[in-house]
């Protein structure tokens, strides 16, 4: 594996991005994504006693229990800001521990891997090997990129209009909005620079929609 240019740093803050070999699908039901997000929620915990494939197999009289003791241990990041789209994903996310973000990364896309390949009869990658991370560096950057993951279904036409962006499941958006039932993510850094104001908040998201959907160069100075 190539020496990454950025190095990750405990307590700083980084968007991490990856995508499909080839920039290939990833995602091919809502199920998929259903099991991305479960995913993601188990390995916020620092190298779990448990693989995730592991825990699933466990007597349905025990499993709620396990879980339980597996989320009180130490996590090695917290999410900010997360979406899941066709062939890639996007998180926001802080290091609590000295190589959370790597653990969390690896475990993720090892477990999703495996997944995918033994629901769909596949072998071999299906993530880049190398997830990209930009840091995070003052808290307009943050804003910005918050908005840029959250705006991505809508600049890519995965969906049409603002009103589905709101809804588009696969994203901490409906989180931050207050139309989530229930929601893992740590919102209240982005929402206190807006007051705590959900109506400014998304009138912050609204405002730059259609720029950005013109302007898709702009992955240049985030991605990059």
């Amino acid at each position: 594996m190539p020496l990454r240019k950025v190095p990750i740093i405990t307590g700083q803050i980084y968007h991490v991005f990856n995508r499909g070999i080839n920039k290939q699908p990833i995602f091919f039901t809502p199920k998929n994504y259903i099991r991305a997000i479960d995913t993601l929620k188990y390995y916020l915990v620092y190298k779990p006693a448990l693989a995730y494939s592991k825990f699933l197999k466990l007597p349905k009289e025990i499993k709620s229990e396990i879980y339980n003791k597996i989320v009180q241990q130490k996590h090695g990041v917290e999410i900010y800001t997360y979406k899941f789209m066709p062939n890639h994903f996007h998180y926001l996310v802080k290091q609590l521990v000295d190589g959370g973000i790597t653990a969390f990364v690896r475990n993720f896309q090892i477990s999703y891997t495996k997944y995918i390949n033994t629901l769909y009869e596949r072998s071999g990658a299906l993530l880049q090997v190398q997830f990209k991370a930009v840091l995070i560096e003052n808290d307009e950057q943050l804003i910005h990129v918050n908005r840029y993951i959250h705006l991505n279904a809508y600049t890519s036409f995965v969906v049409k209009t603002l009103e589905e962006l709101k809804t588009y499941e696969w994203s901490s958006l409906p989180e931050y909005l207050g139309l989530a039932p229930d929601g893992f993510c740590k919102k209240d850094i982005v929402l206190s620079l807006f007051n705590n104001n959900k109506d400014r908040y998304w009138e912050f998201i609204a405002n730059q929609a259609d720029y950005q959907r013109k302007l898709e160069n702009i992955k240049h100075l985030i991605l990059e």
